[in-house]
């Protein structure tokens, strides 16, 4: 039967076990490796097989075997980099427009949170030192056969590993190696097209999460020119396009969002001024935040954007930053208007963004993490109704 299928973002909330051994690697500390990689791979088949059991067709890894975060994980995959402490009161990560104009709730917010996710669990500055090569193989693969098992033993057909693209990789980076911020990126990505390869060649789905792309725009701008950061995210877009040269785009997803913090995001760059840019990446699939308050109505851009030919959108229709678990007939409204735009051939159900950004940052409840993915598949199910219907126009 055909139907609109289900996905998420990828990153999911970490079971106690598996944190105790995070949390020594962040410190760190002494810990019984083999007792990690044990508890590592029998966490992914536990992830993996709730997802499938609860109706998810494209599951992740839950990206479990990342000890940093969605982006500084890159910090143990990449030589030339090291790190250095942040000195008190200079936070480097704690800057944009939105912060600026909302300066006391941010306050409040750091206080409760602690560093920001981009600043790793140490709040510690990535500095880059010398030539940057891949050297997280070893990881890498690890995290690939463990996926790949966990899918075989729930039966799933297929599955995506999320990783950081180049924009993404290590945000708030310093450098003092390269000649320029360009030649830093593009060594970036030169060295992630490693990661990107090997993905795809196990025959997986590689998904690129690129907050930054949108986030940037509120670091910024003021002082910079619109034009300056559209410049910027065209240099960034080639340079994905180059990690990607040669990868099939119908196995390539790209995910974009306006971050994942609780805040305002009153300064977020609208859809409608980048949406020509995101197109332009070299990926089969895009997932594009949109069940948020701030960017829900932004699936009107569909009305004047026409979708590239073979490509898919996958909309979030569920939002990992609020507690409040959304109604499936909620979920099936956001499905069909954005299909009856685009093509319903063309539509999978997703989420906003991961419902943790790290391991110790997450957004919502475990018990709520679940809820929500289950009140994606069955808003999904209405959505099918309705569109496959022979009623459906």
């Amino acid at each position: 039967m055909e139907r609109i299928l289900t996905t998420h973002v990828g990153s999911l909330i970490r079971p106690p076990a598996l944190l105790e051994f995070i949390r020594a690697r962040q410190k760190r500390e002494p810990y019984d490796r083999a007792a990690y990689e044990r508890c590592l791979a029998q966490s992914v088949k536990d992830v993996v097989r709730r997802q499938v059991e609860l109706g998810i067709d494209g599951p992740s890894d839950g990206e479990f075997g990342k000890a940093i975060s969605w982006s500084q994980y890159a910090l143990e995959r990449l030589s030339g980099f090291e790190r250095r402490p942040v000195a008190p009161g200079a936070n480097p990560f704690a800057r944009g427009a939105d912060r600026a104009r909302f300066a006391e709730f941010y306050a409040e917010l750091d206080s409760a949170e602690g560093p920001p996710a981009s600043a790793g669990a140490s709040g510690t500055l990535a500095v880059c030192v010398g030539p940057i090569e891949y050297t997280g193989q070893e990881e890498l693969n690890r995290d690939i056969a463990n996926f790949k098992a966990a899918l075989a033993a729930a039966g799933a057909k297929q599955g995506f590993l999320p990783v950081a693209a180049p924009a993404s990789v290590i945000p708030d980076r310093k450098n003092e190696y390269y000649a320029s911020d360009e030649e830093c990126v593009r060594a970036i990505g030169r060295a992630m097209r490693t990661e990107y390869q090997a993905i795809v060649n196990a025959g997986l789905y590689l998904q690129l999460d690129d907050a930054r792309l949108a986030v940037t725009y509120d670091r910024m701008v003021p002082p910079a020119s619109f034009a300056d950061y559209r410049r910027w995210v065209e240099m960034h877009v080639e340079v994905l396009n180059e990690a990607l040269a040669g990868i099939a785009p119908e196995r390539v997803r790209y995910h974009v969002c306006w971050g994942s913090w609780p805040g305002p995001h009153s300064t977020d760059v609208p859809l409608k001024d980048v949406v020509d840019l995101i197109l332009q990446v070299n990926a089969g699939a895009y997932l594009i935040e949109g069940a948020n308050p701030r960017h829900e109505h932004e699936w009107r851009v569909w009305q004047s954007v026409k979708l590239p030919a073979g490509k898919k959108l996958v909309p979030g229709v569920i939002s990992h930053a609020t507690n409040i678990v959304e109604h499936p007939e909620l979920v099936a409204e956001r499905l069909v208007r954005i299909a009856r735009l685009v093509g319903r051939e063309n539509v999978m159900a997703g989420t906003d963004c991961g419902f943790a950004q790290g391991p110790f940052h997450r957004r919502v409840h475990p018990t709520i993490m679940w809820a929500k993915l289950e009140a994606l598949v069955a808003g999904a199910r209405l959505a099918t109704e309705e569109l496959y219907s022979r009623r459906a126009p």
